[in-house]
């Protein structure tokens, strides 16, 4: 109990004001900041009588040329303890030179509350994952547009049509899928696929908004609508008008939001807090889920959303994709400065594969993005995923290990496109299966650029998407 009370960030390197904003936004989960301006400040109150207290430390803004003599500093008192660095910007090159010297994790500034809020939380606990499996913070890729999303399992293609489908017209869309999935990455490629790629997006977390203001954020206020409301605010909804808006976590919306927003659909009118007028809006939704939604949900809202539904699988139920998403990851990575082109050995591809992901592509992102930062030559191997290699091998957790995955399937993966002639009783196999597993082997093989599957396969870009449905790939479309 003493652990969870006493809690500490220290916090390097930051003007009054910034100090303020995370002091405030850090107390709101536990944590108290002291602040430090320079290296040797920062030691002496990691050394002082209370230095144990802090579970991790931020450094406001990195610098190439000071920053790595301050984390060696805090590494000589406190070797264990997570260093967070802010990078200006958003660059992800001033994140390499970090993550190189020493620091845990990164994010990019201005920094959103709940973003850095879901940072401490995962680097505060001492029993946290430890080397590759230390998680990150930022996205480490551009957005990607829906015939660049890598993956040929059939569960993953499915999912993929649909989503190509409803980009074309404006009916809200519900993505369901795991934690790093992909779902916001889903999202985006829809919007920018759609006839809306020119409006805004709009994204909202339910997840992150207190309950006692989500319904100013979305819809918005008028001056005096609460104590506190001393001007007016316009919501994400009317920002997004003739756009899209994202709602991450939608499940977690308290039930009276649930029924305003569903009037805002059925009507495209939005009514802010405290007004007697209201909008009107040609606004597209997409919501996310992390799971089904809930029995409690408002039944009206479930049915308009969920009218088109795209699944993501987890990773571990597509671990044939591993080997071609991993080659697709390493080249992202090695567009930002710093990062050099790395292969990938078969040794360490079935390292990965044998491995459950409980985080997704999200952690996969992130196992590479450090072996690429610790890679001394021009291709990993399994001995640069070794923490990776022990959960895989002693862990009994279904979320950890996959039994399943056999060396012939993983070797298949990994050596390039696989086309059974035959069933399992010795007859040939029809004609519409080979086509199917033609189509998917090219999707795989050219990492889901769809033009290119279908300038290599001799059809046009309608063609292929219809033979996607016709041969039942479009399992959901």
């Amino acid at each position: 109990m003493r652990e969870e009370v006493l809690r500490s960030l220290l916090l390097v390197d930051a003007d009054p004001g910034e100090r303020r904003i995370v002091s405030a936004t850090a107390s709101r989960a536990g944590w108290s900041v002291v602040s430090a301006a320079d290296p040797e400040t920062a030691a002496g109150l990691l050394q002082g009588p209370h230095g144990r207290e802090v579970r991790a430390s931020l450094l406001s803004s990195w610098d190439s040329e000071s920053g790595p003599g301050l984390i060696a500093a805090m590494r000589k008192v406190r070797p264990d303890l997570p260093v967070i660095v802010l990078a200006d910007g958003g660059s992800i090159d001033l994140a390499v030179d970090a993550m190189r010297a020493g620091a845990s994790d990164f994010l990019a500034k201005p920094v959103a509350p709940e973003r850095l809020l879901e940072a401490l939380s995962a680097h505060r606990d001492r029993r946290r994952a430890s080397g590759e499996l230390a998680p990150l913070s930022e996205k480490l890729a551009p957005d990607l547009a829906l015939e660049e999303l890598v993956g040929a399992a059939p569960d993953f293609r499915a999912a993929l049509a649909v989503a190509a489908k409803a980009a074309r017209n404006r009916l809200p869309i519900l993505i369901i899928g795991e934690p790093g999935t992909g779902k916001e990455t889903f999202a985006r490629a829809i919007h920018a696929a759609s006839l809306r790629a020119k409006g805004p997006m709009i994204q909202v977390d339910c997840k992150a908004v207190a309950a006692n203001i989500i319904d100013s954020t979305l819809f918005g206020h008028v001056a005096g609508a609460f104590p506190g409301a001393f001007s007016e605010k316009v919501g994400a909804i009317v920002q997004a008008d003739g756009g899209t808006l994202l709602l991450d976590e939608i499940g977690e919306l308290p039930p009276e939001t649930q029924q305003r927003l569903d009037r805002v659909l059925a009507t495209g009118e939005v009514r802010p807090v405290g007004c007697n007028g209201s909008n009107s809006v040609d606004v597209r939704v997409i919501a996310t889920s992390s799971r089904p939604l809930p029995d409690g949900f408002d039944g009206n809202l479930a049915e308009r959303i969920g009218a088109t539904s795209v699944v993501i699988p987890a990773l571990r139920d597509r671990a044939s994709d591993i080997p071609t998403l991993a080659r697709h990851l390493l080249g992202r990575i090695a567009e930002h400065r710093g990062l050099k082109p790395l292969s990938i050995g078969n040794d360490a591809l079935a390292v990965l594969m044998r491995y459950g992901w409980p985080g997704n592509v999200r952690q996969l992102a992130g196992v590479l993005f450090r072996a690429a930062l610790q890679c001394e030559g021009s291709s990993l191997t399994a001995d640069h995923f070794p923490h990776i290699a022990i959960q895989s091998r002693f862990s009994g957790r279904r979320s950890d290990h996959l039994p399943d995955i056999t060396k012939a399937s993983a070797d298949a993966a990994m050596g390039g496109p696989q086309l059974t002639l035959y069933r399992p009783d010795g007859h040939i196999r029809s004609i519409e299966e080979l086509e199917a597993d033609i189509i998917r082997l090219a999707i795989g093989h050219y990492r889901g650029r769809m033009t290119e599957v279908a300038r290599r396969l001799g059809i046009g870009r309608s063609t292929l998407y219809r033979k996607l449905g016709e041969l039942g790939i479009d399992t959901a479309a």
